[in-house]
Order: C-alpha cells, then structure tokens, then sequence
C-alpha cells in the first residue's frame, strides 16, 4: 500500500522543536589530551637538559691537561740539602760540671784545641787513690829486690867460703893419700881425711841447691809484683785519662756546630754536646717519593744546578726505610762541588733513571696521588662535563707521566686533585 505523505500539510515549526541537544564529540577531548601530554614531556625534557648531570664542580679551579705524543725524559727532579761529607761527634766521655768553655757555636777549631773543661772530684779521688796503690806497689817491689839482692849476697858469701873449705879439704887428703903411701900416716888419719871432704863436696851441693830454690821462689815473687805493678800502670793511666778528659780537646780540624754549652752547666756520660763537620766537602741528602724506591740505585747519575752552573753527581747511598710516602738517598759530587756551600742549603737535582724514549705523554698533577694512576676524569669536547675512566700509567716524572692505554691523542684529563670527587662516575662542570 502506497502512502503518501502530505508534507504541506505538517504543523509549522516552532521554538520547542529546534531546542534538540546534540551529543558532544569524543576526537577534542583526545586532541585536547595528546596536546597536554606533548607539553609535559616538552617540559620535562627542557628540564632534564638544563638539570646538572653528575657531581657539580667549579671549573675555574680546574687545571687540565691535553695528552699528546712526545718524548718521555726518565728523571725526577727533587730537593736535595747540603750536608757535611764528614762529621765526627762530641759525646761527653765524663760527667761533671762545665768550668770553662773556650770555644763557640760555628767556630772553626783546629785538631787538640781545647773545647771546654769540667770538674769531678770523684774522678780526682780515683786519681789520688790509683797513685798511693801505685807507690806503695812501687815501694814493695823495691823491698824485695833489696831483700833478693841481700839473700843472694849471703848465699855467695857461705858458697865461696864452703867452696874454700872444699878446696882446703881437698889438698889435705890429697898430701895425706902421698903421706899415707909412703906410710907417715895411718890408714884411720886417711879415712877421717876422705870423710871431711865428702863432707865438704855435700855441704857445697846442698848450699848451691838452697840458693837455686830461694832464687827461684823469689824470682816468681818479683814476676807476680811486677805483673801487679803493671795492672796498676794501666789503671793509673785509665783514671789518668778520665781526669784529663774532663778538659776536653777537638779530635779533628773542621766546623764546631751544634755547641751550646753554658758554663755552671751539669752534663752526664754520654750526652750530645755537638759535632765537627767538614768545612770544605759536602755531599747532598733527598727525599724522594716512594713511587721511585724501586727504580732508584747506587751510582745512577745526577746533575745539580747553581747559580747556572751544572754539576755532576752520583747516588752513594740509598736509605729504603720509608716515612710519610718518601725515603731518602745520599749523592756525592764526581766532579768538583759548587765553590759556595753551606750546612742545611737547598739545592735542585735532577737524577737520571732512563734513557728518553718516544711515548703518549699527559702533564703531571695532583690527581696521580689519589688515583694511583689507574684512572682519571676525562673532559668531553664541550668542557662542560668529565666522565671517570679507566687507564694504564707506565713511568713518571715531575712533569710528565707516561700513558700505555686508556687514553688518546688531544683528549683533555682534569689533572688537578681528585681528593673532594669521592667515587662520582661523572662530574658536571661549571663556567
């Protein structure tokens, strides 16, 4: 069925019908979102490029330095100071009070010059006791000999009178043996005759046997006082020499220093009352870092500057005990010495380790000390920003360090101390 609609016959519009509500789109409140989401990560970008990125450092303290290739000179160069070649020191052999001082502080004094003199009754007593043991020994000794000389002379005397008797008894029985055989005498009178004179020959052996005995007794006597009297001779001179030690003398010729006696003033055995130095030669002493101890020899060479001049040197003595990172060695000038020095002057050494050879080179500086050489921050090409790396150091000098991997030519290293960067990976510099 066919309808047709009457559209002239619809009722005329009016204000309620046009008053429809029309639902709102969803694609502007999507824009209106993603318009949101791009401003905030635009902003949060901004801020993430303008926020420090690692630990904030001031750039105008920095001290940078470029690697570059070059030659490395193997040497360092340290302070060495001037010391006396030879030193002899006064120790005090005695105690006592100083009496007198004659010489000062810096003097030059000669070989025996007298010094200063204390005083020691003790060591006076000593003196005086020594000496009466002395003279009385000397006195004893002297009694003795006088007694061995007297002994022998009475043991001389009855030998030559037993001697005379034997001879006397000896011509008696010879005429009585003649008177006998021709028969004047009888035989008793030649018998008593014989007896007498052995008696004669055993009283003559027995006398001369005595004097032997008694000469030999004494002799051991007269050798044991004679061993005494030399104990006391050395002990005499021992005390002797204590009292003359109380004066005491220069043992060599040089440069008195380190002498401040004050007369009044009480020293004990052994203090330390100064020394005498060399005045004319001198040798150098260094502190060196102990980086270089194991690198360091006796008789590596040197060269030391003064006053524009240069001078030669060698390495005489090498002291390993280490105090505070450092140790010391000992230089001795080969070829003359500078004509002006003095005790305690400070002079620069430049000590030759190696031969210069070509290398990666990076200036020295603090950093070295708190890293040890195994890394270091390195800038980036906007100076703005240094990143820690890792690297390898090989030798090193006052100037210069010797770089084997990590690093390349015209990179820039912060060379300045690393001590307040802690263990920050990154540092984010500021101009």
């Amino acid at each position: 069925m066919h309808i047709k609609k009457n559209f002239d016959t619809a009722p005329p519009h009016n204000g309620a019908t046009m008053d429809v509500v029309v639902p709102r789109r969803r694609g502007k409140r999507v824009a209106a979102i993603g318009v949101l989401l791009a401003a905030i990560v635009i902003g949060a970008y901004a801020l993430w490029s303008w926020m420090p990125r690692g630990l904030q450092i001031d750039g105008a303290d920095l001290r940078v330095g470029q690697v570059t290739r070059g030659v490395f000179v193997d040497e360092v160069i340290v302070r060495a100071s001037a010391e006396p070649l030879n030193s002899v020191i006064l120790d005090a052999v005695e105690s006592g009070r100083v009496e007198e001082v004659f010489a000062t502080d810096g003097a030059l004094v000669k070989k025996g010059q007298l010094l200063f003199r204390i005083s020691n009754p003790q060591r006076n007593l000593e003196l005086l006791a020594r000496q009466s043991e002395h003279a009385v020994s000397i006195f004893n000794l002297s009694n003795l000999r006088v007694s061995q000389e007297a002994s022998a002379s009475e043991h001389q005397r009855r030998l030559d009178d037993l001697q005379f008797a034997l001879d006397q008894a000896s011509k008696q029985h010879a005429r009585n043996v003649r008177l006998a055989a021709q028969g004047y005498i009888s035989a008793v009178a030649l018998e008593e005759s014989a007896d007498k004179l052995a008696q004669q020959q055993r009283a003559l052996r027995q006398e001369q046997q005595s004097a032997a005995a008694e000469a030999r007794v004494r002799e051991h006597a007269e050798q044991q006082l004679e061993s005494a009297i030399h104990g006391l001779n050395s002990g005499l001179k021992l005390v002797s020499a204590t009292v003359e030690a109380l004066a005491v003398r220069a043992p060599v010729e040089g440069r008195l220093t380190n002498f401040r006696l004050q007369v009044g003033e009480s020293i004990a055995t052994g203090k330390n009352i100064g020394r005498i130095d060399d005045p004319a030669r001198f040798k150098l002493s260094a502190s060196v870092d102990e980086y270089y101890l194991n690198r360091m020899a006796v008789g590596r060479h040197a060269q030391v500057q003064q006053d524009g001049r240069n001078y030669a040197a060698d390495i005489s003595t090498i002291y390993p005990q280490i105090k505070d990172g450092r140790f010391t060695v000992e230089l001795m000038f080969t070829q003359g010495q500078p004509p002006v020095l003095n005790p305690g002057q400070s002079l620069d050494a430049r000590i030759t380790l190696g031969e210069p050879a070509s290398a990666l080179l990076l200036p020295n500086g603090a950093f070295i000390n708190d890293s040890g050489g195994a890394w270091v921050y390195v800038v980036d090409a906007a100076g703005r920003g240094a990143e820690r790396r890792m690297v390898r150091i090989g030798r090193r000098s006052n100037s210069q360090i010797e770089v084997l991997d990590g690093l390349s030519v015209g990179e820039k290293v912060i060379l300045s101390s690393y001590a307040a960067y802690g263990n920050s990976p990154r540092l984010q510099i500021s101009q």
